[in-house]
């Protein structure tokens, strides 16, 4: 059976930039710990706004720009890129908060076999979510877990919130 490990947006910005956060860096070292111990292939999505970011529905709703392409803030966290070198791993740059051609890729790097997937990353409660429940959707059979102590939300109170919604949908929760 193949192993997917799906690390959500361990940008700069969601750890120690624009917003990020004593529990997003708090979980730093779980989430490099996490890589370094798994074997299989990873995806690593990436926040991904330009310019324009304020002028989109989300910077409207959010009006902090953040991860814009080209900035260090888009950059993965230093610690986290460094747990990835020699680790099979692909970038997927997604443009909002869950990434619709993650699916199709995990299908492909599947190639027809069966396969579990784990999802660590920021923000539970946001992109986390997001990507576990469209992962899910696409694979209903499949094995999807979320690792909590290598995730953070928002809040305390939303990350929570957030692992409990996965749960319902029948995601494990570990």
């Amino acid at each position: 059976m193949k192993k997917f490990l799906i690390v959500v947006d361990m940008q700069n910005d969601f750890v120690d930039g624009a917003l990020g956060s004593n529990e997003a860096a708090g979980i730093v070292e779980n989430v490099c710990e996490k890589i370094k111990g798994f074997d299989g292939e990873i995806f690593v999505t990436l926040d991904t706004h330009y310019d324009n970011y304020l002028q989109t529905s989300e910077g409207r709703k959010l009006p902090v720009a953040h991860c814009v392409k080209g900035t260090k803030g888009h950059e993965l966290n230093g610690r986290v890129s460094e747990s990835l070198k020699g680790k099979n791993y692909t970038v997927v740059e997604k443009n909002t908060f869950g990434s619709v051609d993650l699916p199709g890729l995990v299908e492909k790097a599947a190639n027809g076999e069966e396969f579990e997937v784990e999802l660590i990353g920021l923000c539970t409660d946001i992109c986390v979510v997001s990507n576990a429940l469209l992962i899910k959707a696409f694979f209903p059979e499949s094995e999807i877990t979320v690792d909590s102590a290598c995730c953070a939300g928002v809040t305390p109170q939303t990350h929570e919130a957030a692992l409990a919604a996965m749960k319902c949908c029948q995601i494990n929760i570990i």
